[in-house]
C-alpha cells in the first residue's frame, strides 16, 4: 500500500466510501480525536448535501465546534463559486474557442455536469490549505465514492488529450492580454492535476468506510483496484454498523449475515487494519456521541 511519506504524519485524513456508510461520522470523530490531543484540526466536507454541522449538533454556518476544531462545509454553490474564482476564466478561454456560450452558462455546465471536476478542484484547495499549515490535520469527508474516483482519471485524460492534438491547440490562442495558446493552458492544467495526484500519494491517509452487507463488500474490490492503478493505497478499513448485541430474532439473523461479510473482509483485506464500529441504538450526534465513536476508532 502507498502511504504518506515515511516519518511524517499525514497532512490530510480522507474518508471514502459509498453514500450512507458513515463517512461523516468517522470524519467528525477523527477531527474530534485530534482536537482532543491539542492539535488544530479542520473537518471539511465536499458532499453535495454536507452534514457536518448536523452531526456536531451545531446551527448552520457555525465554524468553531470547540477550541482547536473548526468545520467547513462546501456544498455545490460554494464549490462552484470557488472553482469559478480560481479556474473559471482559464477554462472558459479554452472552451469558448470551440463553443459559442455565455460565461454563466459555461460555469454552470462545467461545475455540475462534468464528473470529478468539483472534487479535483477540492484536492487543489485542500492541498493549498495543507501547505499553509494553519490546520494539522485536515479531515476530509468526501462526496460519494463515484465522484471521488472520477478525479483520479483527470491527469491521464489530459495527458492523452495533449498527445493527440498538439498541432491543433498550438495554433489556437485564447482571448485576453496574454493570449496564451490553448496548448499552454492545457499543459498548465496537466501540471496542476499531477501536483494534486502527488499530494494524494504523499501527504494523505485514506480510510475506507463500509458496512458488512454483500453489495457494499462486493463493490470494494473494484475501488481498491482503481486506487492501486493510480498509485494510491488504503491505510485502514472501517466497518460500520456491526451488530454486537443479539437480543432479538431480527438482530440475531442480521448478525449471522454480517458474520459472512466480516469473514470475507478479513480474508480479502487482512493486510489492513480493520476496525469495527457497532450498530448503535441511537444516532451518533453531538460531541458526546462522537467522542464515543472516536474512542473506538482510536483506542
Amino acid at each position: 500500500m502507498t502511504a504518506p511519506e515515511s516519518g511524517a504524519d499525514p497532512a490530510v485524513h480522507v474518508f471514502i466510501g459509498k453514500g450512507g456508510v458513515g463517512k461523516t461520522t468517522c470524519a467528525a470523530a477523527t477531527a474530534l480525536h485530534f482536537a482532543g490531543r491539542g492539535e488544530r484540526a479542520l473537518a471539511i466536507s465536499t458532499d453535495p448535501t454536507p452534514s457536518l454541522s448536523h452531526i456536531f449538533g451545531l446551527p448552520g454556518h457555525t465554524r468553531e465546534v470547540r477550541p482547536g476544531l473548526e468545520i467547513l462545509e462546501l456544498g455545490l454553490e460554494q464549490v462552484r463559486r470557488m472553482w469559478d474564482e480560481r479556474f473559471g476564466r482559464d477554462v472558459y478561454a479554452v472552451f469558448s474557442a470551440f463553443v459559442d456560450v455565455d460565461y454563466p452558462t459555461f460555469v454552470a455546465f462545467m461545475t455540475s455536469v462534468l464528473p470529478g471536476l468539483n472534487e479535483e478542484f477540492m484536492v487543489d484547495h485542500i492541498r493549498r490549505l495543507a501547505e499553509e499549515g494553519t490546520y494539522r490535520p485536515i479531515v476530509w469527508d468526501t462526496a460519494p465514492l463515484g465522484q471521488t474516483l472520477a478525479l483520479l482519471e483527470t491527469p491521464a485524460l489530459l495527458g492523452e488529450h495533449l498527445r493527440m492534438a498538439p498541432r491543433i491547440y498550438s495554433r489556437i490562442r485564447t482571448s485576453g492580454e496574454g493570449r496564451e495558446s490553448i496548448l499552454e493552458v492545457l499543459r498548465r492544467w496537466q501540471g496542476l492535476a499531477e501536483a494534486c495526484m502527488a499530494f494524494l500519494r504523499k501527504r494523505v491517509r485514506f480510510t475506507m468506510v463500509t458496512i458488512p452487507e454483500a453489495l457494499a463488500v462486493d463493490q470494494l474490490e473494484g475501488v481498491f483496484g482503481e486506487m492501486r492503478s493510480h498509485g494510491l493505497g488504503v491505510d485502514r478499513l472501517v466497518v460500520n454498523n456491526v451488530v454486537k448485541t443479539e437480543d432479538s430474532e431480527f438482530l440475531r439473523r442480521k448478525a449471522e449475515g454480517q458474520g459472512v461479510q466480516l469473514r470475507r473482509l478479513r480474508e480479502t483485506y487482512g493486510d489492513l487494519p480493520i476496525q469495527e464500529l457497532p450498530l448503535f441504538p441511537y444516532e451518533l450526534r453531538g460531541i458526546e456521541g462522537l467522542e464515543e465513536a472516536a474512542r473506538l476508532l482510536y483506542p
